[in-house]
């Protein structure tokens, strides 16, 4: 599974994007289209018109990161009701990862604690 220390944000890229595009091609969709820092610590997840593919883009350190995923069957649960970004958490994204909706209303909700006793 994909795990990155020190991610902050995911964003999606709502609607299809052409996946041709290169790392220049997608940070600079990033910073200009969509107008978000492409150096920040955050996932840029990019997902084709037939939805069985993504590309994700990642800045570490000194370069640009291009996860690539296919899937042999199936789609994904891509947002196309949406402009521009959307902003999901990193198990939303696992969720999105796993051929499941962004909004699990079955999952358990999460539970900030304030004290043990």
């Amino acid at each position: 599974m994909l795990t990155l220390a020190g991610v902050q944000r995911v964003y999606l890229a709502c609607g299809p994007t052409d996946l041709r595009k290169s790392i220049d091609s997608l940070a600079a969709l990033v910073q200009e289209s969509f107008g978000l820092d492409p150096f920040s610590p955050c996932l840029f997840v990019f997902c084709n018109r037939e939805r069985n593919k993504l590309k994700i883009l990642y800045w570490e350190h000194n370069g640009f990161w291009l996860f690539y995923r296919r899937l042999e069957r199936g789609t994904f649960k891509w947002p196309n009701d949406h402009e521009g970004t959307l902003t999901v958490t990193s198990r939303q994204l696992r969720w999105l990862l796993d051929g499941l909706e962004l909004s699990q209303r079955q999952a358990h909700p999460k539970v900030t604690a304030q004290a043990v006793i």
